[in-house]
């Protein structure tokens, strides 16, 4: 078993932490407007022009996730100690439109390298900044507050540099894998 795996598909009791039943109940509605796109470069450019840091959903998401993390329920799992932690809000459901939802907090000044990991799917990633200069690596470079949206067969470390922050990722089905290694190809799509 992965540090991944471990305790991970262990959801989030949204009926107990009336923060965490909010979240998703925003992200629900977020995720009936980009249901149809597929994640990669156009949709990173309008989720972070149309959702991006002001808008509605966006905020509401960064409020709850900021609250949860007082609240112990967002990212309370260890993976590589205190600094990367992760823990899973919901598992892809129709209600979710097959998203499942996770945050992982990570915190370094310097970069930080997370696991190395694939997105079947893709993958969509909300940057919740903890402080305001902390960066999450994306495929098409470091992102403060917005989003990142890496396409379908990318693979990479997830990297922090610049204080702490909670990635929220969306994944399309769920799906994520281990089974890559830094250096082989990238998708023609990237």
């Amino acid at each position: 078993m992965d540090a991944y795996s471990g305790g991970l598909d262990t959801e989030v009791d949204v009926e107990v932490h009336p923060t965490a039943k909010k979240l998703l109940s925003t992200c629900r509605k977020f995720f009936s407007e980009i249901d149809n796109l597929t994640p990669g470069k156009a949709l990173e450019a309008k989720l972070n022009t149309e959702y991006g840091p002001g808008s509605l959903y966006y905020e509401e998401m960064c409020s709850c996730i900021r609250q949860g993390l007082s609240e112990g329920w967002v990212a309370n799992i260890e993976v590589d100690g205190p600094k990367y932690r992760r823990s899973k809000i919901c598992l892809p459901s129709p209600e979710n439109r097959y998203f499942s939802i996770t945050t992982v907090y990570m915190d370094s000044e310097e970069e930080y390298s997370g696991q190395y990991h694939v997105h079947p799917y893709g993958e969509i990633n909300c940057v919740v900044q903890l402080d305001k200069t902390a960066e999450l690596k994306g495929m098409s470079g470091w992102q403060g507050a917005g989003w990142t949206s890496p396409g379908p067969g990318t693979h990479h470390y997830p990297q922090v540099r610049g204080g702490a922050l909670v990635a929220m990722f969306f994944l399309p089905a769920g799906r994520i894998a281990y089974n890559m290694k830094p250096g082989m190809p990238q998708p023609a799509s990237v």
